[in-house]
């Protein structure tokens, strides 16, 4: 087959899994002498990888698409394709309402996809670039060890655009690690809609366990980060692992979503306030120093003031060390949506409001007793005359980081012991102990 030279921008919208897999997709477009640019002005072609989980990413995507659409009309860009999760979900659609987009393509996390997108510009697929990405990350990487999901939440779309919990070959997942600690990657952020239904399908077992295991023999991974634990049916071993596994860090994303019961059994999350609660002490308790983030989720339909005032009080009292709020978004085919959206926009925002208001003192305080501490931290960037990193607390562009001044030049990607002298609500301010 004549492989067409051609230049492409590859536009990423919406979550790290979308990321991995614009990666994928860039990488074997690399092989097929394709020229991928950051800078769409240089790009003949276009590749908008979209979101549609809610409603504002399904806008931003739509937006995105029209104003690449423009840009060919205009004589910018020779041809204008669309893949990801926006473009799966309503396809049917989306060739009637924007006809001008050359080709639409399913999720990007489909093998489908990646065959028919390399095909609609004339190269082959190469199996052997299997596990191969052009990363856009220098130090860091995702690494998604599952697609699709096999939970029932009430509000979520994934199950629809992204289909039921298929997990990665441990020998795929191990093989690809391998690749990016050649790449000189050292901090891993293992990722997937469910983290910890890993292995379900392949054993009837949770054994994600196995696979943060597997991955700390890699030489030259020095940072492994779980992020996406369900909390309902935790599994066995998952903690002891994170306490005593050096590599693993002392670090777990896990998104409860809400705390009241009522809430809790609206959203069809399988697990009570008290199970939530007893795995949340058990993760401080057994795992010292560990810091927990959390996802929490207001405005869902059946949701009362005392709903929300419990869910604050938890807040408060729980201290996360990391929190991220969202409003809810009716999305159509979620269960959810049977149910009538009884909160307007403006009460969704006051809920926001008043979490994260609870949540900015919670942290705060934490961030207060981080002074005079030492911490070791990995630099991410230099802006201005800040050296910016993140201690094992924090994972890269949803948390908070440290910034440092230092007349000796510090690397990116390296780790330096920083002792902090000043903090910010979500920030904190070090300076580097040279040894």
């Amino acid at each position: 087959m004549k492989v067409k030279k051609d230049k492409v921008k590859i536009i990423t919208l919406g979550c790290s899994k979308n990321l991995v897999d614009s990666e994928h997709i860039s990488a074997q477009l690399k092989n097929g002498n394709v020229e991928i640019v950051e800078d769409e002005n240089k790009a003949n072609t276009v590749i908008i990888n979209t979101c549609g989980f809610i409603q504002p990413a399904k806008e931003e995507s739509i937006n995105t698409i029209l104003a690449a659409v423009e840009n060919k009309q205009q004589g910018k860009l020779k041809n204008v394709y669309v893949a990801g999760c926006l473009s799966d979900r309503y396809m049917e659609e989306l060739i009637i309402e924007i006809p001008e987009v050359d080709k639409y393509f399913g999720a990007t996390s489909k093998p489908k996809t990646m065959y028919d997108i390399l095909n609609a510009m004339g190269i082959d697929y190469k199996k052997n670039l299997v596990g191969e990405r052009s990363l856009s990350t220098k130090h860091y990487a995702y690494l998604k060890i599952s697609d699709g999901c096999d939970n029932p939440c009430s509000f979520c779309a994934i199950p629809i655009m992204r289909g039921g919990h298929v997990s990665k070959p441990l020998k795929e997942i191990i093989n690809e690690a391998k690749k990016l600690a050649d790449k000189g990657i050292k901090e891993l952020l293992v990722i997937g809609q469910d983290t910890t239904y890993w292995g379900m399908d392949i054993n009837r077992k949770r054994e994600i366990a196995k696979v943060l295991n597997a991955l700390s023999d890699i030489n030259g991974i020095e940072w492994i980060r779980l992020m996406y634990a369900y909390p309902s049916r935790f599994p066995d071993g998952l903690i002891e692992v994170i306490a005593n596994n050096e590599k693993v860090c002392k670090y777990i994303d896990i998104p409860i979503q809400h705390i009241s019961d009522n809430m809790l059994k609206i959203m069809r999350r399988g697990i009570t306030k008290k199970q939530q609660i007893h795995l949340l002490e058990s993760l401080r308790n057994k795992v010292e120093d560990i810091a927990i983030r959390t996802t929490l989720l207001v405005g869902h339909p059946g949701e009362t003031e005392e709903d929300v005032q419990e869910l604050a009080d938890f807040v408060r009292d729980f201290e996360f060390d990391r929190l991220g709020v969202f409003t809810y978004s009716h999305e159509e085919g979620t269960y959810a949506h049977t149910y009538k959206d009884d909160a307007s926009q403006r009460e969704k925002n006051k809920r926001h409001k008043k979490i994260l208001d609870v949540q900015k003192k919670v942290s705060e305080k934490k961030n207060r007793g981080m002074l005079n501490r030492v911490c070791r931290v990995i630099i991410d960037r230099k802006e201005f005359d800040y050296y910016i990193g993140r201690t094992y607390k924090d994972a890269p562009e949803i948390d908070q980081e440290v910034y440092i001044k230092s007349e000796k030049k510090l690397i990116d990607g390296n780790f330096y012991d920083a002792k902090i002298y000043d903090y910010e609500e979500f920030d904190l301010f070090g300076e580097i102990i040279h040894n």
